[in-house]
């Protein structure tokens, strides 16, 4: 089953991973990223750029502002895409990111369950 694990941050998150936090981390993501592939399981992951991201309304006009930010917190960072047995192997691998100390991790399935 194909799950996102899509990671937030907030003010406190990108302080702490871009300074203290740094190198373990880095280190975090790395052996995640070799241990997925090296298993098969993943599909892809990626950083989000927020320098150049736009929040797009629509209601009779189209409204854009300046992003990553929908008036809220936290933004979506980045994400992994993988392909795992189940949603509790896709929780593991949420759990193993320093991010989760300040932010959501969220793991959603990717598709419609089935009925």
């Amino acid at each position: 089953m194909e799950y996102l694990i899509l990671i937030y941050n907030n003010a406190e998150t990108a302080a702490a991973i871009e300074g203290p936090d740094k190198e373990e981390n880095d280190r975090a993501h790395r052996e995640v990223q070799e241990e997925l592939t090296a298993s098969g399981e993943l599909i892809e992951t990626q950083i989000l750029d927020d320098r150049e991201a736009r929040v797009v309304r629509t209601g009779g006009e189209v409204l854009v502002t300046a992003g990553p930010y929908a008036e809220v917190a936290e933004w979506v960072g980045g994400y992994y895409r993988v392909d795992c047995a189940d949603l509790d192997r896709a929780t593991a691998i949420a759990s193993r990111f320093v991010e989760a100390r300040r932010s959501p991790v969220e793991v959603r399935r990717i598709g419609l369950s089935e009925a």
